[in-house]
């Protein structure tokens, strides 16, 4: 784990955002994810640096997570890899619940009227994320359409 916490608080410096990391102390937003969490400490940030490093809709948190699942796991056989969550001030942990919200209320809609809902919006990470969560859902399933930046994950019936 230390290696991530160095990795991030190394990329930060080259970004120019002076701030630690911390890696214990987190709750898991997901009771089976066995995700390392790297959490930037916010009280050393100003707002437009934490804006900054979160991005618009999450891009910036997104990509710095997807590099240090990609950097940190280069060379690791896969029963070797970590997976890591980049979280600042809480980001990702409120965005969690929101998507578990949006996905809850997509289900129950089709669920309901047996027609299927869009929840538009969401990062190439978050479509990802919540199929993940519709594989275990029964009787549904989802699947992303369009192109960039307009693509959409839609929720139907199986």
């Amino acid at each position: 784990m230390s290696s991530g916490k160095e990795w991030l608080e190394q990329l930060l410096a080259l970004m120019g955002v002076a701030a630690g990391v911390e890696t214990e102390g987190f709750e898991t937003v997901d009771a089976d994810s066995e995700a390392s969490w790297l959490n930037v400490k916010v009280d050393e940030l100003s707002e437009a640096q934490r804006q900054q490093l979160i991005g618009k809709k999450g891009e910036s948190i997104d990509a710095i997570q997807y590099l240090a699942n990609t950097i940190l796991n280069l060379g690791a056989e896969p029963e070797q890899q970590n997976s890591f969550m980049v979280e600042l001030g809480g980001y990702r942990v409120q965005r969690n619940r929101e998507l578990t919200t949006l996905t809850e209320e997509a289900i129950a809609k089709v669920q309901s009227t047996g027609e299927e809902a869009e929840i538009p919006g969401l990062s190439s990470a978050e479509r990802k994320q919540i199929h993940s969560l519709m594989e275990s859902t029964e009787g549904l399933r989802s699947e992303s359409r369009g192109q960039e930046p307009n693509r959409q994950l839609v929720v139907l019936p199986e």
